[in-house]
């Protein structure tokens, strides 16, 4: 294996943490979620940022200085000092409609175990519904091919209709012949 600290990226519901955490399994290395470090704990969850300082410094704390790792969830607007140590990245796309079907299924059994409201349910949909809009102004596919573009590491785009053990296969082919 070449590359050893990878950042899995996509929309909201394209599995980047599904893949993620495969991967890091199959390399018996840290998984990391950019969301544990991007917001504060509170009930519910995803209420209040941590400034970016302190995601920075609590990153470098808990997986950053290893050897190898991988990242899952977007940080373009926030994370390059953490992307800088990336050897790769991985980008997910999924068909928006089924990206949505997704999402829908996973708030509705988080709504049902009590760990969001009825209000920050829709108001996140209706936020991860922008993503494929371009004229969306937050994280969407415009800005993140947009930051991709800027990246000098190598990037593996990935479509995530196929399964779990078939992306994870995919990016353990592509790390290992580079």
């Amino acid at each position: 294996m070449r590359w050893s600290r990878l950042h899995v990226v996509g929309a909201s519901g394209s599995g980047t943490t599904t893949l993620a955490r495969a991967v890091a399994d199959a390399w018996a290395v840290p998984h990391a979620d950019a969301d544990d470090y991007y917001w504060l704990p509170t009930d519910p969850p995803y209420q209040r940022k941590r400034p970016v300082p302190d995601r920075i410094a609590l990153m470098e704390q808990v997986f950053l200085p290893r050897a190898g790792w991988v990242l899952s969830g977007s940080m373009h607007s926030w994370g390059d000092e953490v992307l800088a140590r990336c050897d790769a990245v991985v980008f997910l796309t999924l068909d928006p409609v089924e990206r949505m079907r997704r999402l829908e299924a996973r708030e509705q059994r988080r709504h049902e175990h009590g760990q969001s409201d009825e209000r920050s349910r829709e108001k996140f949909l209706a936020w991860a519904r922008g993503y494929d809009d371009p004229t969306f102004d937050g994280r969407s596919r415009v800005a993140h091919e947009r930051w991709l573009a800027t990246l000098t590491c190598p990037v593996l785009r990935l479509d995530s209709a196929l399964t779990r053990d078939e992306l994870r296969d995919a990016v353990l082919a592509w790390t290992a012949r580079s």
